[in-house]
């Protein structure tokens, strides 16, 4: 059996650790490195030489899309597996056969499809690099419009929301909220990720487990010199911290 060299990119150490796991129960695998980010990916894979290469698309400074592009002029690429929970467009163009793809959170049977039919690529070089441009056709239209989609997980559905719907994100324990208007959703990000993901837009961090909304505050009530409730439209009340009561009081000077 054909030993496929394996590296993973993800900017979350708890997905890199579940799908390392995953993967070791895969007969004929070996994980030969991982990377938090673009330029680190990039630099395991010169040195390693991988098969196979699992990468999120959302990275911090060099992005999942410019990893490829980077691979796209090699002689030689290895076969990409996009991790994905994002865009429903990209999922739809991937499923259609423009190239492989594992939603998060992994599924343990879509992973071991995933790397056969990374297995059969490999046997077919000049297939991958064909994959590789498919890539870039698929991803590069909708790259840009990723900032504003947020997806929610509830039950065994994932729902894809534009950001305007989000009221709030709240974290209780690992476990990340996006509260819209009548009901919440499982983000399936860290909270410093979602915030990283939306600067420049109306949500504002004002608690290390609250990010909001601003378009959606409804009322500020001052409860000291340093204290703020902040009430959405949905009637949802938030304690603003003491560290970010500045933050708040800029809102009051538009």
């Amino acid at each position: 059996m054909l030993l496929l060299k394996t590296v993973i990119v993800d900017d979350e150490q708890i997905a890199r650790n579940i799908l390392h796991e995953e993967l070791e129960q895969i007969p004929g695998l070996a994980v030969v490195g991982e990377a938090d980010n673009g330029e680190v990916a990039l630099q395991i894979i010169e040195k390693t030489s991988p098969d196979l290469v699992f990468l999120d698309l959302q990275l911090p400074d060099l992005g999942g899309f410019e990893v490829i592009h980077s691979l796209n002029q090699k002689p030689c690429p290895p076969v990409i597996v996009v991790v994905t929970a994002f865009d429903q467009y990209a999922i739809a163009a991937l499923e259609a056969g423009a190239i492989d793809y594992v939603l998060k959170p992994v599924g343990e049977a879509r992973l071991v499809q995933a790397v056969e039919r990374a297995r059969r690529l490999r046997q077919n070089p000049p297939e991958i690099a064909q994959q590789l441009r498919k890539i870039e056709e698929v991803i590069e239209p909708v790259a840009k419009g990723w900032s504003r989609k947020i997806v929610g997980k509830a039950g065994d559905e994932y729902v894809l929301l534009d950001a305007s719907e989000v009221f709030a994100f709240k974290a209780e324990g690992e476990i990340v909220w996006i509260i819209t208007a009548h009901r919440k959703y499982q983000a399936t990000h860290t909270l410093a990720a979602l915030q990283e993901r939306l600067q420049n837009t109306s949500f504002r961090r004002i608690h290390r487990n609250a990010l909001v909304n601003t378009d959606h505050i409804r009322k500020m009530s001052s409860m000291s010199s340093q204290r703020w409730l902040i009430t959405l439209g949905n009637n949802l009340e938030f304690i603003v911290s003491k560290r970010q009561a500045n933050s708040v009081r800029e809102l009051l000077s538009f």
